[in-house]
């Protein structure tokens, strides 16, 4: 098949390693596959994959809303997918998600997918929470099929009346590199340890990109309360992002230098979590976090905040610990209490090391998301059909 996946951001970040699996996993079994995405992408994922992968920048494709350049966007996908002439368009994150379904009624034989990464709506004002369930309403008039990155982010989709049906499919990743990760060579820079040192000090980590809603500020703050408690104890940051020059700013304002490293990004993401005694998120908004599985992966315990989702991989009290959204002073708390209870923590860790994530195996992600393709297709309407032949000749080597 010729496969059209669409997004604005292109960073290394959950929802594009995602999608930029998926189209791996597609363009290894035989399928076209063409990412659309906005400007300034990472250069990373041209660089290791544009063998596999046909990648085209689509200038009007900001995430910010701006009328005159979204309506550019429309047009401009438009003009692309009657040239290109796709089996399948699949949009992904929220803003790419409305322009490219938008645009896809340019192709009625295209099978039109939705790839929900994130609940757009959640955790906003009532006035944009309102906007946003009716742009997606609309929206869904020209989606034939909707998937979410876990059972309960798609149920919310279906119980405010956007779509009646989505299909789960969870995040999918290399797992194994999880599982046998060792020590960063440099754990003593990280953790500001001395060659001759017999110990070091406890270590949180969050993997997370630098945005307002992973709220590494809030949580800096709501940390620099609870410090006095375990004065030895190192907070360890990896990714990069727009506000990490605020987070670094917060970091001295708080006078939290002497216990926090900034990682920058990681290309060993394993061996950072092998080095740590708790993995945190303190995101407001996700789906289903892949970071999260990760830690998991990996036999760390977690705290992360109550998000839709994140039921179906932490089990609170048995593999990590679920804190209060609103109150980043419960993380902090949390995060206190264990370091100072190595039992409780050490049978955390125990129930970690247990947790079933082969749901998340990297090659169920490819392959799950392409058969609801092909079942999705047989049930187009007749007139929607391309000639079964040409179908069938595209389709048979995946």
């Amino acid at each position: 098949m010729r496969i059209i996946h669409v997004l604005t951001r292109l960073l290394r970040a959950g929802s594009e390693e995602n999608t930029i699996a998926t189209c791996l996993w597609q363009a290894d079994h035989g399928h076209d596959v063409i990412l659309l995405h906005g400007p300034d992408p990472d250069p990373h994922w041209l660089d290791h994959h544009g063998d596999r992968i046909h990648f085209m920048e689509i200038p009007e494709l900001v995430h910010p809303i701006n009328p005159l350049r979204d309506y550019r966007a429309v047009k401009t996908l438009q003009r692309l997918f009657s040239e290109i002439r796709p089996d399948v368009i699949h949009t992904h994150q929220s803003k790419a998600g409305i322009i490219g379904r938008l645009a896809s009624a340019t192709v009625p034989c295209a099978l039109v997918v939705h790839g929900i990464h994130i609940i757009p709506f959640d955790g906003v004002g009532r006035l944009k929470r309102a906007f946003y369930i009716s742009a997606e309403k609309f929206a869904a008039r020209y989606t034939d099929l909707f998937i979410a990155v876990s059972r309960s982010v798609g149920q919310t989709y279906t119980d405010v009346g956007i779509c009646r049906h989505v299909e789960p499919v969870y995040s999918g990743m290399p797992l194994e590199r999880f599982r046998s990760a060792v020590l960063p060579a440099d754990w003593r820079h990280l953790l500001g340890v001395e060659p001759a040192s017999p110990s070091r000090p406890q270590v949180v980590l969050m993997l997370a990109a630098y945005e307002p809603r992973k709220r590494h500020i809030e949580f800096l703050r709501a940390f620099s309360e609870i410090l006095p408690d375990i004065p030895d104890v190192r907070i360890l940051f990896a990714g990069k992002g727009p506000v990490e020059n605020k987070v670094r700013a917060a970091v001295e304002e708080l006078g939290l230098a002497p216990n926090v490293t900034f990682c920058g990004f990681r290309s060993d993401p394993e061996a950072l979590i092998s080095l740590a005694d708790i993995c945190i998120l303190t995101s407001e908004r996700e789906g289903l976090p892949r970071v999260v599985v990760q830690y998991l992966a990996s036999g760390k315990p977690v705290i992360v905040a109550d998000l839709p989702g994140i039921e179906e991989i932490v089990q609170n009290g048995v593999n990590g610990l679920i804190s209060d959204p609103d109150d980043m002073s419960d993380t902090a708390k949390k995060i206190r209490d264990l370091l100072k209870d190595r039992s409780a923590l050490a049978s955390l860790a125990d129930g970690a090391k247990r947790s079933d994530v082969s749901e998340w195996d990297l090659q169920r992600l490819g392959a799950r998301t392409t058969e609801l393709y092909l079942a999705a297709m047989a049930h187009l309407p007749e007139s929607r059909r391309r000639a079964p032949e040409v179908l069938q000749s595209k389709s048979s080597s995946s």
